[in-house]
């Protein structure tokens, strides 16, 4: 029986020959993990061939393999070694073990190992040098395959590049929060694959790598832009002997809300330049008589995110057609817009949503009502001191 050792970074899209060495058909052989994460990723990435079992549940999965429903299972190791101990999972009968990146949890694995001294062992390694005393212990002149990271003396190398990084969980890449947080406006995307160099008119302001290099293709993208790696947790020994990192923070959700409240007032800075909330104005100025102009406003945005079923201030629905009203004040009264609807408002007891076009001429003004309320603008209007003049309503007659 011989042990191999296979050198890869630690991402299961780097793991294929691993699936070759499992074999298929009835296999029975189990992938040990750092964590439940990489199991899952191990049972997504399986050739469709192999039942492979993510442990997510211990119960669930004490279940599937009493039924014998489970050809290779993916686990970390502490809860295989928890399987272990409900005599659930026997290891006995496991034909070969993977040992998927076993540098940061080798020591926890004697245990385990013992019960299946006679399975073979795949064991996949990004610092195989790392790995010395455990291979004495549990795979003894294994063969490697891949090529060490090591110099002309035999000594580690060192990283090749400045980069940052991101943690990100499993599933959950992340690249528009990476690029929001990088403010690119010309990224260089790379997910695996070839890396072509952008045409010098495109050039690339960051780059952003969804996947895990490999020392090569990192030191190929930083020759295009500072690089930034999204990483899982248990990738970040790796990424640091390869590179020398930043961190990069992704936006959290309290970022977002910042960033919708910045839209929102400079939603509000655009409005207020461009004018014409004289209308506005006059519905307000009684409330400013009695409450600060900024809770004023405070209050009118606690009301715009409520529903329409409970906001107090809903509008009622705009009018299919308006009647027109004239009204016997203009600019050489000095009245504007503002005045017409506060008077409207105020004195006629007209609601906002019932008043439409103002049009302010030098001896008289031409406003747009609801056709329900022209006679009661007309009277109630009629007399009334606009500018300190005494004003006539009547329907416009053209």
């Amino acid at each position: 029986m011989r042990h191999v050792v296979l050198v890869t970074p630690p991402a299961v899209e780097r793991a294929g020959k691993a699936w070759e060495l499992i074999g298929g058909g009835e296999t029975h052989a189990i992938i040990v993990c750092a964590d439940y994460e990489q199991a899952v990723l191990w049972a997504e990435a399986a050739p469709p061939e192999l039942r492979v079992h993510a442990v997510t549940g211990l119960g669930r999965t004490a279940a599937l393999l009493k039924e014998g429903r489970v050809g290779v299972l993916a686990g970390a190791y502490s809860d295989l070694a928890a399987l272990v101990a409900r005599a659930a999972l026997k290891l006995e009968t496991v034909a070969t073990i993977v040992l998927a990146w076993p540098e940061s949890f080798a020591a926890e694995l004697d245990t385990l190992l013992a019960e299946a001294p006679h399975a073979r062992r795949v064991i996949l390694s990004w610092n195989p040098t790392a790995l010395g005393p455990f291979f004495e212990r549990h795979a003894r002149r294994p063969e490697i395959i891949g090529d060490l990271s090591l110099d002309d003396v035999g000594q580690p190398l060192g990283p090749v590049t400045a980069a940052r990084y991101a943690i990100v969980a499993a599933g959950r890449k992340r690249v528009r929060d990476a690029l929001d947080a990088l403010r690119t406006v010309r990224p260089y995307i790379w997910s695996g694959g070839p890396i072509d160099a952008p045409s010098p008119a495109e050039t690339p302001d960051a780059v952003l790598a969804a996947v895990l290099p490999t020392r090569d293709e990192l030191r190929q993208l930083a020759a295009i832009a500072q690089p930034t790696v999204l990483v899982l947790a248990s990738q970040l020994p790796y990424l640091r002997s390869i590179a020398t990192l930043t961190a990069l923070p992704l936006p959290s959700p309290a970022d977002r809300a910042q960033d919708r409240a910045a839209a929102l007032r400079a939603q509000i800075a655009a409005r207020l330049r461009q004018g014409d909330v004289d209308p506005e104005l006059a519905v307000l100025a009684p409330l400013f008589e009695e409450h600060a102009p900024a809770m004023v406003a405070a209050a009118l945005l606690a009301l715009s995110r409520q529903s329409p079923s409970t906001s107090e201030l809903a509008a009622p629905a705009e009018p299919a057609g308006w009647s027109r009203l004239f009204v016997s004040v203009g600019r050489k009264d000095r009245a504007s817009a503002k005045d017409l609807v506060g008077a409207l408002i105020k004195e006629a007891g007209l609601q906002k949503g019932q008043i439409g076009k103002i049009d302010v001429r030098d001896t008289f003004s031409l406003v747009d009502v609801a056709p329900p309320v022209m006679d009661q603008a007309v009277q109630r209007l009629s007399g009334v001191a606009i500018r300190g003049r005494r004003v006539t309503a009547r329907p416009d007659r053209g």
